[in-house]
């Protein structure tokens, strides 16, 4: 071969390295007294890094699930084949207690732990995600109705998958799904017109056309429906108790922007056996409790998606030499690079916080659930809104090598948008603030209190504060100005959370520039003075360490 075709001047795979090995995520754990969860934690990190787990990733998106709704015989069956490497992604997410598991492990910070690895082990594939993350957030909603709970708890939060479909209490251990949206109504789960039939043995029949459900091969779902008494939250089985397929009949997958890994479906209920969870009228204060649960892994994912995206920068700009330097040598580049370590670390610190306030909130601290309540709101809105613009710049640091599928970065940015879109898009997480303030006028007062824990400590941080509280003032303007406002109180929060624990280059750097308006308009227009080496040296990954 001719010397034309000598590969130089490559960037190595980043491959075989702990990816758990982030500063953030680690401090996170330690600051909690999670000290115990961090050699798991590593263990988690390195099979992430794994090329062996990195290629069930890709063998899950290349090969999507395929629907098939009749046997050779014409007998009507409903089931989505999946490749075999998202059943190996499936079974290693529930071993390690990803999905339902926190709710039965007696460790003080099981939630902030199964965060942690969440965010750890998102890095190999999003899509299998979803099934797990729902059957997280299921637990709470379905503790609405006490016998189901204590039937289907245990096996929701036992560590074994098991894909077949049988009898849900014939299994070791259940996945979840929910299924809300409908074609006329999208957010608005009110319009819903899914009929609900009341039964002589306390049963209901559900009738009706449910636009988006996710991971449609789930055990078990949480379904909106329309009852007597209004619109209500009901659990149905995939399989009935006598082994029979309950009706529920797949039209189609959905054809995704993003991940491919897991199937999205259109599911047409038949008057499909179905059990009322909590009161008639009662399904989004029920169901509510199942969406705080994902929005909170919406956060989390957008983090995991902003450090993955980030060392796959930070990585390449040290490996790769142009105009005689290598990238990471180069002033343009290294203020892009600890521009997004930045952002990446706040996103970071706020959704492992919201994870350890779960804690304390599931453990019956009410001021806690408080803080988390509108926390949330906040962080989902603005977190996942950032999202996107953090994928693409990501991306552009690999210039055309980030443009090709193989270097994974597309694929990073197709799923960027989604995690702004599930459970609520922009406008319903912004608005979802302001309600929850209205509900509760504490709430605001809460949240001003836990910014009042840095006052003092940082002149910018303070200012920004000042402002955001002035800013609710013109209340008659305020749901027009609810994005703006909403985007505020997280960059405050962000900026006050990393002043109190996160390293000191990155909150100077994180408040000099979104809270001093010292900024561009995009990523790389940090100024000067920034202590940019510690900030990437943080970001980048330790290959071979």
């Amino acid at each position: 071969m001719s010397a034309t075709h000598e590969v130089v001047n490559q960037v190595p795979p980043l491959i075989n390295f702990d990816a758990a090995d982030y500063a953030p995520i680690l401090e996170a754990l330690q600051r909690e007294g999670a000290h115990d969860a961090l050699e798991e934690l590593h263990d988690v990190g390195r099979l992430a890094g794994s090329e062996e787990a990195q290629r069930w990733g890709d063998l899950a998106e290349a090969h999507p699930p395929v629907l098939r709704t009749h046997d050779r015989y014409g007998h009507r069956i409903d089931e989505v084949e999946y490749d075999p490497a998202y059943h190996q992604l499936m079974t290693t997410a529930v071993e390690m207690g990803l999905h339902g598991a926190p709710w039965a492990d007696p460790h003080p910070r099981a939630h902030l732990v199964r965060a942690a690895k969440m965010a750890v082990w998102g890095q190999v594939d999003a899509g299998h995600g979803c099934p797990i993350s729902m059957t997280y957030a299921v637990v709470p909603a379905l503790r609405h109705n006490r016998e189901l709970a204590e039937r289907y708890e245990p096996l929701l939060t036992a560590r074994v998958y098991d894909p077949a479909l049988h009898p849900p209490l014939t299994k070791a251990g259940l996945i979840a799904g929910m299924s809300m949206t409908e074609k006329q109504g999208g957010s608005d789960v009110r319009a819903g017109t899914t009929r609900a039939v009341p039964q002589s043995d306390g049963s209901y029949l559900l009738t009706g056309h449910k636009w988006f459900t996710s991971a449609p091969m789930s055990d078990v779902f949480l379904v909106l429906a329309q009852a007597p008494g209004g619109l209500s939250c009901f659990f149905l089985p995939r399989v009935l108790p006598d082994g029979t397929r309950n009706r529920m009949h797949l039209q189609r997958l959905k054809d995704k922007l993003g991940n491919h890994s897991n199937a999205s479906s259109e599911v047409e209920y038949d008057e499909a056996v179905a059990w009322l969870v909590g009161e008639e009228g009662r399904g989004v204060p029920t169901i509510i409790e199942m969406v705080n649960m994902t929005r909170l892994d919406c956060t989390i994912g957008t983090s995991t998606g902003m450090r993955v995206g980030t060392a796959q920068a930070a990585h390449h700009a040290v490996h790769r030499s142009a105009f005689g330097a290598h990238l990471v040598d180069q002033p343009l580049m290294r203020n892009v690079l600890a521009d997004l370590a930045v952002e990446s670390e706040a996103a970071t610190t706020v959704a492992l916080w919201l994870a350890a306030l779960t804690d304390r909130a599931t453990a019956g601290d009410e001021h806690a659930n408080t803080l988390r309540r509108i926390s949330l709101s906040v962080s989902k809105y603005f977190v996942c809104k950032r999202g996107p613009i953090h994928a693409a710049e990501a991306l552009e640091c690999l210039g055309g090598n980030g443009y090709v599928e193989e270097s994974r970065m597309p694929r990073l940015y197709r799923e960027a948008p989604l995690l702004s879109v599930w459970e609520g898009s922009g406008n319903v997480a912004a608005l979802d603030t302001l309600r929850a303030m209205a509900k509760q006028p504490e709430t605001l007062q809460v949240f001003f209190d836990e910014l009042g824990a840095t006052a003092g400590a940082d002149a910018r941080l303070d200012a920004a504060v000042t402002d955001l509280k002035a800013s609710f003032g013109d209340l008659d303007t305020l749901e027009h100005r609810a994005r703006r406002i909403v985007g505020d109180m997280a960059v405050a929060l962000q900026g006050s959370l990393l002043v109190r624990h996160g390293h000191p280059a990155v909150a100077d750097a994180f408040c000099v520039s979104r809270l001093s308006g010292d900024w561009g308009t995009v990523f790389g227009t940090l100024p000067t003075g920034v202590d940019t080496a510690a900030i990437i040296d943080r970001a980048t990954p330790k290959v071979g360490s």
